[in-house]
């Protein structure tokens, strides 16, 4: 069975100023290490720090695509409730 992953991550530019990026794909840990080289989403290329805060399971493709959206219209501020809400800092 698949699995899909919808995610965010915190990224920092050069300049210090902090960002949220929330994707999905079906191989988290690959994912984020394409983002960390400079290989993933092209708002991740070239900055300095990369951290995954936040992540969802889903069955489906379409019901991981659904929630990215979802999450993607979220403020800044609701993504840092969603991710306050989770234990993923232990990580």
């Amino acid at each position: 069975m698949a699995v899909f992953y919808v995610y965010i991550l915190e990224v920092m530019a050069k300049n210090g100023k902090k960002r949220f990026y929330t994707g999905y794909t079906n191989n988290l840990y690959r994912r984020w290490k394409e983002h960390r080289s400079g290989t993933g989403a092209k708002f991740c290329r070239g900055k300095k720090l990369i951290e995954l805060k936040y992540f969802e399971t889903y069955r489906t493709r379409k019901e991981a695509m659904r929630r990215e959206l979802q999450i993607k219209s979220f403020s800044r501020q609701e993504k840092r409730n969603l991710i306050k809400n989770t234990n993923l800092q232990a990580y």
